[in-house]
């Protein structure tokens, strides 16, 4: 254990004894912050730069509490220790779907992701307005994120013949109707739980919403596709049916478009993950990746 997990063990301890546990917290595997599991509540540590991912975090988990077919965290209490701020929440069964994937029969993988989609529409109709520090200036999010596309795409190892479509790609496809809704922005198989049960698999939770954001529904689809789908066939249009919306020949392009505006966009890594399908032009990928 390295000095740094130390201090994250000792905070997390000592969090744990203050709200009467005396279980040894036991890290999570995985996250972008310290999450561990202590008795029958989850604990994610925020450094002090970080204080406002707890705040989002927090508004959200209220705001969707109970509202939702698909289990979601209850906030069990919050608070700050040694400098750092802590979030305890009810723990959810069922595991990660990417520790799980391979186990998961195609017929109940698609059920997942139609009820995935219900799950998001649900989360899209809930109001958003006033809900502090999740109600960001998203015309000015796609305003920066676009004028400099191409140099942030670069930067992250994307090259030729890839990187010179970018930012033209986007003049041509990127779609905004107007409507807003509470994104969770990273629906990845990391965040979605499930459990076997007699029925079949089932989605038991989604978790961390510390990333979420007000803006266009359709930026949602962006990681539907692009790690919970993976351009498995079949997956991403029971996902959309779930959802309630209709799949047409321009959807691919324009969910292409927001997989490239994402706050952490990365095609390089993307065709890694997902390949090129034998292709180098990117309406021809969008076209693989996001099928019905």
């Amino acid at each position: 254990m390295n000095d740094d997990q130390s201090v994250h063990l000792a905070i997390a301890t000592a969090v744990a004894r203050a709200l009467g546990s005396k279980a040894t917290p036991v890290r999570y595997a995985t996250g972008s912050v310290p999450v561990f599991a202590v008795d029958d509540f989850a604990l994610k540590l925020f450094p002090p730069s970080e204080a406002s991912y707890l705040a989002n975090e927090s508004a959200v988990l209220r705001a969707i509490d109970g509202h939702l077919p698909l289990p979601t965290p209850r906030i069990l209490a919050t608070g700050r220790c040694d400098g750092w701020y802590y979030l305890a929440m009810s723990r959810l069964d069922g595991r990660p779907l990417d520790e799980v994937w391979g186990t998961i029969p195609s017929d109940d993988r698609v059920r997942l992701m139609v009820t995935l989609g219900e799950g998001i529409a649900a989360l899209h109709a809930i109001p958003h307005e006033g809900l502090a520090g999740v109600s960001a200036d998203w015309d000015g999010f796609v305003v920066r994120w676009c004028e400099d596309v191409r140099t942030r795409q670069s930067k992250k190892g994307l090259a030729a013949p890839w990187l010179d479509q970018v930012a033209p790609f986007l003049t041509r496809h990127l779609h905004d109707d107007g409507r807003r809704a509470l994104l969770h922005t990273e629906i990845m198989r990391q965040h979605v739980l499930a459990a076997p049960g007699a029925d079949g698999w089932r989605i038991t939770g989604l978790v961390d919403y510390e990333p979420s954001m007000v803006g266009a529904p359709e930026y949602e689809l962006s990681s539907v596709g692009v790690f919970t789908s993976c351009a498995e066939p079949g997956l991403f249009g029971a996902y959309l049916e779930g959802y309630g919306a209709k799949w047409d020949a321009s959807l691919p392009n324009r969910v292409m478009a927001q997989a490239i505006l994402h706050r952490y966009s990365n095609l390089r890594w993307y065709l890694e993950r997902l390949g090129d399908f034998g292709t180098t032009d990117l309406e021809a990928l969008a076209a693989a990746w996001f099928r019905p």
